[in-house]
């Protein structure tokens, strides 16, 4: 354990360092205080670093929500395909650029801070002459360090025996972790009812999906009741802290991306008002239409010709001149044109016929 998270248990012990120099500077070095306090800020400057990836995970989401109608048709069409759906859905993915595997990543990092801590913390033992970056004082300093009796290092589930070595016993222990497992419970339960009611109807359109929120909903705070017996009370501490600034970072960053829409929204409004647009009045002009009018003129020239010439045509040809001339006298559009009228054609040929 020691030499797989070395490379994290010396910085986590060194921003805990750090921040007990700070309070324990105004509040005492022994104040159990000062070190809840130094947990406290712990979270909230490892929170800070992951902060960038959480606004990642959060746009992600939201990426996400805009294609999950697309996600459920391809749940549907390929339900009996797993493989066919993995790799349509992993284009879909990348034609949209989003990651899903940049969502979890805050949560994932998180976990080894969290082993690294409750390491560091088990290591608070008498008589130890030092804990990674803690000298033999800090080691003395953290045991010697209580919260109305309650040992930071040790739980409520520990023997009495070990409980009396560090100078507390198993009342004082419940006493402060009851109510912090608790307020821990508590804000988990917020945090997850924030983060489904944040999700889109097409998000939860999916019948999984959405179960699974609602059992995470209620399970996650019940976890936080049962684990906190066998937790030492700073890791209560952690697991307290870190829930308050999720809860906090969530309204926050929702905020952030809902303002971030709203500002995308009304540029696309101003791009499509600033696009071009036909005068008031103005019919748009069809390319049909400025070929129908090129066809119709030299036609009517034709005709103007033929009776100009003085011959005066018979039957159907003098029926062509009258047409000829009502075209003339409407000139331009479609009017312009001669209108095509099979029945009355077929009759004038007949007359013609007889006249001959």
């Amino acid at each position: 354990m020691e030499s797989f998270f070395s490379f994290i248990l010396y910085p986590v012990s060194a921003i805990l360092w750090f921040w007990h120099k700070i309070f324990g500077a105004v509040l005492g070095p022994d104040n159990g205080f000062a070190w809840a306090l130094s947990v406290f800020f712990l979270v909230f400057s490892l929170r800070v670093v992951l902060l960038k990836p959480a606004i990642s995970q959060l746009r992600a989401g939201r990426k996400m929500a805009k294609f999950a109608p697309q996600i459920q048709k391809l749940r549907e069409k390929y339900k009996n395909d797993r493989q066919r759906m993995a790799q349509e859905m992993q284009k879909l993915q990348s034609e949209h650029g989003v990651n899903p595997l940049g969502g979890c990543l805050p949560a994932l990092l998180q976990i080894p801070v969290f082993l690294s801590l409750f390491h560091v913390l088990r290591n608070f033992t008498p008589g130890a002459q030092s804990n990674f970056i803690f000298d033999r004082a800090g080691v003395e300093s953290f045991i010697n360090a209580d919260i109305f009796g309650a040992k930071l290092s040790n739980w409520i589930t520990q023997s009495d025996a070990e409980l009396a070595l560090f100078g507390t016993d198993r009342t004082s222990m419940m006493v402060v972790g009851i109510p912090l497992m608790l307020i821990a419970s508590v804000a988990t339960f917020f945090t997850m009812r924030l983060s489904v009611k944040k999700q889109t109807d097409a998000a939860m359109a999916n019948p999984q999906s959405a179960m699974m929120a609602k059992f995470m909903m209620y399970i996650a705070p019940v976890g936080a009741i049962i684990s906190g017996w066998f937790l030492p009370i700073a890791v209560l501490l952690y697991w307290l802290a870190n829930n308050v600034w999720t809860l906090g970072q969530q309204h926050f960053l929702t905020k952030k991306i809902d303002r971030e829409q709203e500002r995308e929204k009304a540029k696309e409004i101003e791009a499509k008002k600033a696009a071009p647009r036909p005068k008031p009045g103005q019919k748009p002009v069809r390319a049909e239409a400025k070929n129908g009018e090129e066809d119709a003129e030299p036609a009517a020239a034709t005709t103007g010709g033929a009776t100009s010439g003085g011959a005066k045509p018979a039957g159907g040809n003098q029926a062509g001149g009258a047409n000829g001339q009502r075209s003339g006298n409407r000139p331009g559009g479609k009017k312009n044109q001669p209108k095509n009228r099979p029945g009355k054609q077929a009759a004038s040929a007949k007359k013609g016929k007889k006249r001959r």
